[in-house]
């Protein structure tokens, strides 16, 4: 499943809108309620999984 659809499956209550924005630069950035929960630019790797889960649960929660 996707990233997308993880967040939608777990959160569904409490996500009023959901965005995926192309970019480019290998940029991989989530935000939730205009925080940035993860950003591979300032980490240098991928998320491992269920870790953006994991950080946008602390902030949902």
């Amino acid at each position: 499943m996707s990233l997308a659809g993880d967040l939608l499956k777990n959160y569904e209550f409490e996500i009023e809108d959901l965005k995926l924005v192309p970019s480019d630069g290998g940029r991989f950035e989530v935000t939730v309620n205009n925080q940035l929960v993860y950003s591979k630019l300032q980490t240098k790797r991928h998320a491992g999984p269920g870790e953006v889960l994991g950080l946008v649960k602390k902030l949902v929660v």
